[in-house]
């Protein structure tokens, strides 16, 4: 999958990123419990699957911020119409593959052809992103635990993949709620860049 390189002469956060680049943790990251209240009614009405269906909606979420789709390559810049997403999936033994889908479609089309590229990871099962890593959104889930806050593994030297993970739902104060974690390169994204990830998702949620 190719990008396009930004013109980092005119990149408007040039100082930033070559504040953030070098630094022994670039990360910034956040944990947010979001209000599935609706959203859980209209999916059991349609009877489609718990995690297919958050993973749409955020991988769209996700997709439709501009810093979410950049990535640091030799000290510049590049920038992709559109990120895969590298998901978790669980196997028979207690571990774990990686399966890389497209968000790129309506729901339904994306429940079936994402349930056929989870068979075949399962059958060939790695935990290797191959060639198209640059390009990708790391996902993971943590469906057995509401918690509060994440710690992330993260590579050395740094990449700039997003890191997006969600944990179990649980009920407060009459809502049903669900923490949601991401964590970017701060040479790349900044709170308000965050802060949109979770106002696209609550949108695409609540639609």
């Amino acid at each position: 999958m190719h990008g396009n390189r930004l013109d980092m002469e005119n990149y408007p956060r040039k100082d930033h990123f070559q504040y953030f680049l070098n630094m022994g943790y670039p990360y910034v990251g956040t944990t947010v419990n979001i209000d599935i209240t609706n959203w859980m009614t209209r999916r059991k009405e349609t009877g489609n699957p718990f995690f297919l269906s958050f993973l749409h909606a955020v991988g769209n979420a996700a997709n439709s911020i501009t810093e979410l789709r950049q990535r640091i390559d030799q000290e510049e810049i590049v920038e992709f119409d559109h990120c895969k997403l590298s998901y978790t999936v669980g196997l028979e033994n207690g571990t774990y593959c990686y399966c890389s889908v497209s968000v790129d479609k309506p729901l339904d089309e994306f429940i079936v052809y994402a349930r056929k590229e989870q068979d075949q990871a399962i059958k060939i099962p790695t935990i290797s992103d191959g060639d198209e890593e640059l390009a990708l959104i790391f996902i993971s889930s943590l469906p057995w635990l509401a918690y509060t806050s994440l710690v992330q593994p993260v590579p050395s030297p740094a990449d700039s993949n997003p890191r997006i993970t969600w944990g179990k739902y649980f009920e407060q104060d009459n809502k049903i709620l669900i923490p949601v974690s991401i964590l970017c390169h701060h040479a790349l994204v900044d709170g308000i860049h965050l802060s949109q990830f979770y106002e696209n998702l609550i949108a695409r949620l609540n639609i």
